[in-house]
């Protein structure tokens, strides 16, 4: 059984020369901070599901950012002793204008570099997803 299936997008901006990303920390459990992501609806597929999250749970909009479809990664693990799935896409926030509004699901959220991000995060398997993301944007 494959369990829970979700999907978000790893949502990054360019802040001068840097890059940084953007993190939600929920408002629930552990207050541990994630990308907007959320669980795929019967009928949706995962890229589907990624934009709607974003929209439900950063307020970005499809027209806000520019997906990179070639730099995607599968994650894999338990929650509650139950297997979940998580799709991530790396993604641009091209619109400079475009607020970040968190749902009740999100008490704050944080632009973060690298280093930050991965610190704030502290799962080693996003954690690597950061770190992978990045090497792709400096090709």
């Amino acid at each position: 059984m494959v369990g829970k299936v979700a999907a978000g997008f790893v949502i990054f901006r360019r802040k001068a020369a840097a890059v940084e990303y953007l993190l939600l920390q929920t408002s629930y459990g552990i207050h541990h901070w994630t990308p907007p992501k959320g669980h795929v609806d019967p009928g949706e597929t995962e890229l589907v599901t990624a934009f709607r999250e974003t929209w439900e749970e950063a307020g970005l909009e499809k027209t806000d950012l520019k997906i990179f479809q070639d730099c995607a990664k599968i994650l894999h693990y338990n929650v509650n002793n139950k297997p979940k799935t998580v799709h991530y896409w790396l993604a641009e926030l091209i619109n400079p204008n475009a607020d970040v509004k968190l749902s009740h699901e999100h008490q704050a959220y944080k632009w973060l570099p690298l280093k930050e991000a991965c610190d704030c995060v502290g799962y080693k398997d996003m954690q690597d997803v950061l770190v992978q993301f990045e090497k792709y944007l400096a090709k």
